[in-house]
């Protein structure tokens, strides 16, 4: 296990954090799975981002969660690792 996990199971027991943590949950997942998208294309954020005509510096705030894409960056994103994107929106517990 990583010290970043490690560090979020320990912080995970205080109330107030799995509060915080809860509302940013959508943005973590989508860092997560960009990274996933990225990595699994085998792309460097330096060669994603030249396939989004960007810079390496915004596929970082991405990953990073700093920044939300928007949907059609999403798309292209999905167009340039070779997956396919897909939206739902799922019940709550």
């Amino acid at each position: 296990m990583g010290k970043v996990s490690e560090l979020h199971k320990k912080w995970s027991k205080d109330p107030k954090y799995r509060e915080e943590y809860d509302k940013l949950r959508s943005e973590f997942e989508i860092a997560r799975l960009l990274i996933k998208a990225r990595t699994q294309a085998g792309l460097t954020q330096a060669q994603l981002a030249e396939r989004l005509q960007t810079t390496q510096s915004a596929v970082a705030r991405f990953e990073s969660g700093k920044t939300n894409p928007s949907t059609s960056t999403l798309k292209k994103i999905a167009q340039a690792t070779g997956t396919q994107l897909k939206i739902s929106f799922e019940a709550t517990k």
